[in-house]
């Protein structure tokens, strides 16, 4: 193995191992390890080709360090390690799901309309505060109070976001609609053309 390798291997952010090991568990669910010893990397490694970008003892220590944290859990039933997020793993992953939101730009406008609505009530106030925070992310804008409007399609983005706060239909729905009265200026403002 060349140097240049190594230096990959200790220049990828721990962010980046995180993210891939609570992505890889989130869609798994629970896994499933065949081992023999409690040093579960060498047969993941083997296993999974998307380790192989880390070096294996920084892999390790960041399972390590996520079950000691109460983010992952590892248990061992008959010559088995099953590996799974804990809730509170589960909320953490939903974190980096959050921060990768985008909503795609579509080739052509389908001339409809995303208003999402919501009411938050006070003692959740900090949710509401993130929310729109993430919205104007997303390239939301605001329509009205507590109303705010995109072009595009964002129906998984917004099941996630209300999964993540915890905010039913009732605090937070989104309307698709065609016509919003005068949207000139809105198209003007998303830069649209139909």
């Amino acid at each position: 193995m060349g140097i240049g390798k190594y230096r990959y291997y200790f220049t990828k952010p721990k962010s980046e191992i995180v993210k891939d090991i609570f992505s890889w568990l989130l869609i798994g669910g629970v896994v499933a390890i065949a081992a023999t010893s409690p040093y579960f990397v060498p047969s993941l490694m083997r296993g999974y080709s998307r380790w192989k970008k880390y070096h294996p003892q920084k892999l390790s220590n960041t399972f390590s360090r996520l079950r000691r944290e109460g983010f992952i859990s590892i248990e061992r039933k008959n010559r088995q390690l099953y590996i799974f997020l804990t809730p509170e793993g589960k909320r953490k992953a939903g974190m980096f799901q959050i921060n990768d939101l985008k909503i795609k730009k579509p080739r052509k406008w389908d001339a409809k309309w995303r208003l999402l609505m919501f009411d938050i009530e006070e003692r959740k106030r900090i949710f509401r505060e993130a929310l729109r925070g993430k919205l104007k992310e997303l390239g939301f804008l605001p329509f009205q109070k507590s109303v705010w409007i995109h072009p595009f399609d964002c129906n998984p983005e917004i099941e996630l976001l209300q999964e993540f706060f915890g905010l039913s239909k009732r605090e937070m729905q989104l309307v698709v609609a065609e016509h919003i009265g005068e949207d000139g200026a809105w198209k003007e403002v998303f830069k649209l053309s139909t």
